[in-house]
């Protein structure tokens, strides 16, 4: 039965920040009709008259075509751009696609399900515990957290992103996910690729900004200096009875307290910055099940390693503010992310971590403004006191207080040149 005259016009253009975008404008008295139709097609507005699809499969002109079809059986007028139009019309395909054997549809579906999984985190319904980088690709493991609860293992990113396996529980798909991938393991999801950052923007419609930021860079993080762990660790045994020590290895100094609950181990031969130098432990008695743990890798300035041990050694009798309250009050910058929270400290490169879901790395303090490339980083499990921890983000905050060291001298600048490359050439890809 056909439908009755839908009284609005849609017009489909590309979108002139973000090719190939698309951005519709709607008007006429039904023109809310056409927009929730819009919605549920993938649309999203950024203005009370315009709606934008950006996708990160690139395929934006094939489901603008579908979408213009869809509203013209509807009954809604619809128009395309003849730019957009041309874009339609032409076939295209990816540079160095992974899978050379896919016939043109099979490719747009790969990219559909890559689409799905990205709407699906974007909107929460997919939960990311950890990610990694397995050399290649990045992969991650994640639980939906709606409908039928599947934990699954992701493979790739953007277009590419797909479910590689599926598990019945969370647990299980964790510890595979940690014994495939092991110390490259990440909290949480992986950074936004350059393409879904500039997707979110669009949806979000704030257009991507192409001019560059002009900010004065973060000063570097303070870091141990050779021979600072070790002379620690010597004025601890010298100065606190109540630590005892035994060398089991040569190149392994082990701390135990008195009250024979708490271990720190330290490594000497940890020299490179992901190297642990530190692993504290805390236990529910001398022979009991193991509370929380922190690694704390080679460079982590001491006072935050003296902060830990006085902490276990004389924890305070009145309750310290939680590590939230101590970064605001030190006016530290919270963001929010889909699994994590950060707070980075004003004008130096430390952050602070908090993982609600992980179990392994739930909190994170590091110097340096990305976590792979730190200078140093301490680790702590679930079950870490909460008054431990606001102890060790005071402590941070002191030390982002602290002057930094004077910036060495530059190097004279040369007169050499490199020749310019040539421009390659055009293609019909994306």
């Amino acid at each position: 039965m056909p439908h009755a005259p839908a009284e609005a016009h849609v017009h489909f253009a590309l979108h002139p920040d973000h090719h190939p975008a698309v951005i519709t404008t709607t008007s006429g008295p039904t023109a809310d009709a056409a927009r929730s139709h819009l919605h549920d097609l993938g649309f999203r507005s950024t203005s009370p008259t315009t709606m934008v699809l950006a996708r990160i499969d690139r395929e934006e002109p094939y489901y603008s075509a579908r979408a213009a079809e869809q509203l013209r059986q509807l009954g809604f007028t619809t128009e395309i751009d003849p730019a957009l139009q041309k874009e339609i019309d032409t076939e295209w395909t990816w540079a160095n696609y992974p899978m050379p054997w896919c016939t043109r549809d099979e490719i747009r579906e790969v990219g559909a399900e890559a689409q799905r999984i990205h709407d699906d985190i974007a909107a929460g319904r997919l939960i990311i515990h950890l990610h990694a980088d397995d050399g290649q690709n990045t992969v991650a493991v994640g639980s939906y957290a709606t409908g039928v609860r599947r934990h699954v293992h992701l493979h790739g990113e953007n277009h590419l992103r797909q479910i590689a396996t599926s598990y019945d529980t969370e647990a299980e798909a964790v510890a595979e996910f940690h014994r495939l991938y092991s110390v490259a393991v990440r909290p949480g999801p992986a950074p936004f690729t350059d393409l879904e950052q500039a997707v979110r923007q669009l949806l979000a419609g704030t257009p991507p900004d192409n001019t560059e930021q002009t900010s004065a860079p973060a000063v570097e993080p303070p870091i141990a200096e050779p021979g600072e762990h070790e002379a620690f660790l010597a004025a601890l045994f010298d100065e606190e009875r109540q630590w005892e020590k035994y060398r089991p290895f040569d190149e392994t100094t082990i701390a135990s307290h008195e009250s024979l609950t708490v271990r720190a181990e330290f490594d000497h031969e940890a020299r490179h910055r992901t190297d642990v130098a530190w692993t504290i432990a805390e236990y529910d008695g001398p022979v009991g099940e193991r509370l929380w743990h922190a690694t704390l890798t080679a460079g982590t300035p001491v006072p935050l390693i003296r902060a830990i041990l006085e902490y276990l050694d004389a924890p305070p009798l009145t309750t310290a503010d939680g590590p939230d309250d101590v970064l605001h009050d030190a006016a530290w910058r919270p963001a929010s992310h889909p699994a994590r929270t950060t707070w980075s400290a004003p004008g130096r490169s430390l952050v602070f971590e908090s993982t609600p879901h992980a179990v392994t790395d739930r909190w994170m303090l590091y110097g340096g403004e990305d976590l792979d490339r730190a200078a140093w980083t301490i680790r702590l499990s679930a079950g870490i006191p909460a008054d431990l921890l606001g102890q060790l983000t005071s402590a941070a905050a002191d030390l982002a207080l602290m002057p930094a060291p004077p910036a060495p001298k530059p190097l004279p600048a040369t007169s050499h040149r490199l020749p310019a490359a040539a421009p390659a050439p055009r293609a019909r890809i994306r």
